[in-house]
């Protein structure tokens, strides 16, 4: 089979599930993430693991753009293999300058990059991804797959539980005073993606009542579609992770349930814990009318 006409590329926190990049010709630009003072690229085996323990011990965590010269090199990698066109797909853009960074680089491609800002993360961004990468390798042309990717990721749904609000707060995300409130009152917030931002959802007492809410939360996301796929994806909760699965499972008929986690640069700001689910309807197959 040859390769498609169109590369389908994206960065590393779309957190494909393992051997979905492969098995969809996707390749994934890692996103980096430094631990007091050692960066480590997000693709790395380990460096979710790394970032987990270096939070619970008040280490120093930050998180890093691919420059462009790393996005040069993934359109190199297309034009090597035979791709006409790329279509690269990031997290939004106001979340990280990883956008920009793919803009300056396509300005440098020998052939036409288009650069999709999702406006989500994690499975958010990466269902959208799947979808842009099944329609280039039906023979789709790259202003389809670049709408394929902002449909899909449009009506996609990203919520999530966080144990406290203090690694929010040390990313900017969320104001000193919020996180302050929210820890004297001990208080469990679930927050969701909006227009490619984080806001305050809702906020309950306990873990197990932050997952029952989760749970509501998919089931109302998914009631107006006939068929939809959600992921459930964690950092440092693979039980209760799990545990929300099966429920899922077991509420939304039909859906398709995954379970993964993310990697160390949405761990750097949402802390040990945490645990997201994405609701992301199956839209119509999208047929490329120059074919």
């Amino acid at each position: 089979m040859s390769a498609p006409r169109v590369a389908v590329i994206t960065d590393s926190t779309s957190y494909l599930p393992p051997g979905w990049a492969a098995q969809h010709g996707v390749d994934v630009v890692p996103v980096q993430v430094i631990v007091a003072g050692h960066p480590y690229d997000e693709t790395e085996d380990d460096q979710a693991q790394q970032v987990a323990d270096a939070l619970r011990d008040w280490q120093p965590v930050t998180t890093s753009r691919p420059s462009p010269s790393r996005f040069l090199e993934s359109f190199q990698r297309a034009q090597d293999s035979g791709a006409q066109a790329i279509v690269v797909a990031t997290l939004s853009s106001a979340m990280s300058a990883t956008y920009e960074s793919a803009l300056i680089a396509a300005r440098e491609c020998g052939i036409p990059v288009e650069v999709v800002d999702t406006r989500s993360i994690a499975m958010g961004e990466g269902f959208a991804v799947v979808s842009g990468a099944v329609a280039a390798q039906a023979g789709a042309d790259m202003d389809t797959v670049a709408r394929v990717i902002r449909e899909r990721a449009s009506v996609t749904r990203v919520f999530f539980y966080v144990d406290t609000l203090e690694y929010l707060r040390r990313g900017g995300r969320v104001s000193a005073a919020r996180a302050a409130v929210g820890q004297a009152l001990q208080v469990k917030p679930l927050l969701q993606v909006v227009d490619g931002r984080v806001e305050k959802l809702d906020q309950v007492r306990t873990s197990a009542k932050a997952m029952a809410r989760l749970t509501e939360l998919a089931v109302e996301a998914s009631t107006p579609f006939p068929r939809v796929e959600i992921a459930v994806q964690n950092l440092g909760a693979d039980d209760r992770a799990t545990s929300l699965a099966a429920t899922l499972r077991e509420r939304i008929a039909g859906a398709v349930v995954i379970e993964g986690r993310v990697g160390g640069v949405v761990g750097a700001h949402v802390g040990p814990g945490m645990v997201a689910v994405i609701v992301a309807p199956v839209l119509e197959a999208v047929t490329d009318p120059a074919t």
